[in-house]
């Protein structure tokens, strides 16, 4: 099952429980990869879906420090945004943590080091995450294949 049709799947389940606040926050998500897909005149792949679901809880985990910053944790907004937070995270793909990363990588560890940049470290770490079908974040490999280049 793609992740779009995950997210319309959710979608219908909130429609029939009348859950007006998820409905309408999957509506915006399948507006918004409908409008994609009508740009580009084919199907939006799901790194395409994920980056939107990930770019809306990053916008919201934002808006949330602003509000928690100043002082209006009680703010009837700071609940519907972590609401609407814990709904996307059930839509992602769980990715790895740095520590996983780090162990998955030990194996190509001598390349990523004897690499010539960052980048290209960092390209061999993809690599191979992708090789083994793992999810992982890029800032997190490349925090990761810093930490093994700089490592004694």
């Amino acid at each position: 099952m793609s992740l779009k049709e995950k997210v319309r799947g959710k979608f219908e389940e909130a429609r029939r429980a009348g859950n007006r606040e998820e409905k309408n926050l999957l509506s915006v998500i399948l507006g918004d990869v409908a409008t994609a897909e009508a740009r580009s005149g084919k199907d939006v792949p799901d790194a395409e879906v994920e980056k939107l679901l990930r770019k809306l809880v990053e916008s919201n985990t934002e808006t949330l420090a602003q509000l928690k910053s100043h002082q209006r944790g009680d703010d009837p907004q700071v609940a519907v945004l972590e609401r609407e937070n814990a709904v996307l995270k059930t839509l992602l793909p769980q990715a790895l943590d740095a520590a996983a990363i780090a162990s998955a990588l030990e194996a190509v560890r001598a390349e990523i080091v004897g690499a010539k940049s960052d980048g290209q470290a960092t390209g061999v770490a993809m690599k191979h995450l992708k090789g083994l079908s793992l999810n992982a974040q890029g800032q997190d490999v490349s925090a990761v294949v810093k930490s093994f280049r700089t490592a004694p």
